[in-house]
């Protein structure tokens, strides 16, 4: 007896059941939407090649929240650094063009932007690049930025042979980077008034500051150093911190120059609870008014210069000790250099300080050594 034979079913049927049994495809659109949000660029590719229905979510403006031009994983490095050869800067270069443009093409609706271009190189013109991305996209609510405008990621490794190493050419080639800085800072007050977490180099002028106090949003803010023969004002640092409102998180990359030895800093903020200045140099506080601060961290950097006894007792007779100015201007401090303090470190004597204060402290009983 011959076996019964099955019954054949429709190649357009078959594809009925599955896509009857898959439950995503039941889900509604926005959860489809968040369920992919958690993919990362390339993966939301791949998932745009599955179905036209795929396709039509992943060209979704509200799954394309980040720009991210920092990553180098698609690339491959032939050397340890950021100098490549022309073939590869080329590769990634036209990384960075298609990446905007796709970007650009899905009217984006940023949340985060993250870059690291020379703003000052008129060849590649990086500045005119993140100008139209703010001006193609939607980043009224970017939150985050995460800006290094003082090299990019990857340069030709020739360039850097051939490049002038004069100190008048690299005077023009900051001022450069400066007024394109501030003309990109210019448009993201207009644009993202919202960025409430920023971390950029700065170079402190008084247009820079004028600008970046205008995102009263700021919440989290870091400031790395961009030219250290510059000084900081303390009249500009102080303008800065009292006209962010809901500043909670500050960290301050700052090296006053020698020629600047024995001045300080007064800092004053309503609202400041955590307060990096370790990675400075030479950033001296005479007065601190932090109502709110609660973690402060702090280092003594040691330059390797010479002084002689004089001199260095001339500087240090203008700081006064690191424990009085908290004492007196941080009533809710609660730990100091990742230590944390007793209830009581105001009341005593700073005995139980002393190995925190030995590595923080630039006054005369904290530092016993003439190698600054």
């Amino acid at each position: 007896m011959s076996p019964q034979k099955k019954l054949l079913i429709p190649v357009s049927s078959r594809r009925k059941a599955v896509d009857d049994f898959f439950p995503f495809n039941s889900l509604p659109v926005e959860c489809q939407l968040h369920v992919l949000s958690f993919l990362n660029e390339l993966d939301k590719c791949s998932c745009a090649l599955v179905c036209l229905s795929w396709s039509c979510l992943v060209r979704s403006w509200k799954l394309w929240r980040v720009a991210d031009y920092s990553r180098r994983g698609a690339f491959h490095l032939g050397q340890e650094g950021l100098l490549v050869s022309n073939r590869e800067f080329e590769r990634w270069k036209s990384w960075v063009h298609h990446y905007t443009h796709h970007l650009v093409s899905r009217r984006a609706s940023l949340l985060t932007l993250k870059a690291s271009f020379d703003l000052g190189d008129r060849c590649n013109k990086w500045s005119e690049l993140l100008s139209h991305l703010l001006d193609n996209v939607h980043c009224r609510d970017l939150s985050h930025l995460d800006l290094n405008w003082t090299f990019t990621l990857f340069e030709p490794l020739d360039l850097r042979i051939h490049s002038s190493s004069s100190s008048h050419q690299d005077s023009i080639t900051k001022m450069d980077q400066v007024t394109s800085f501030q003309e990109l800072l210019g448009k993201l007050t207009h644009s993202c008034p919202r960025i409430s977490k920023m971390r950029l180099h700065f170079d402190w002028s008084d247009l820079s500051v004028s600008l970046l106090t205008r995102f009263q949003q700021l919440r989290i803010l870091e400031l790395k150093y961009f030219w250290v023969f510059k000084l900081v004002t303390p009249s500009t640092l102080q303008t800065l911190t009292k006209s962010l409102p809901n500043l909670k998180s500050l960290t301050l990359h700052i090296l006053v120059p020698l020629r600047n030895l024995g001045i300080s800093y007064t800092l004053e903020s309503k609202s400041l609870e955590f307060l990096d200045v370790s990675p400075s140099r030479g950033l001296v506080f005479s007065c601190l008014k932090l109502p709110a601060l609660r973690e402060l961290r702090a280092k003594k950097i040691v330059r390797g210069i010479t002084l002689d006894r004089r001199t260095r007792l001339r500087i240090q007779s203008r700081w006064p000790c690191l424990y009085h100015v908290l004492q007196q201007g941080t009533p809710k401090l609660q730990a100091l250099n990742n230590e944390r303090l007793l209830p009581t470190w105001r009341e005593k004597s700073y005995g139980e300080l002393t190995a925190i204060l030995e590595q923080s402290c630039y006054c005369v009983q904290h530092l016993d050594s003439w190698l600054w």
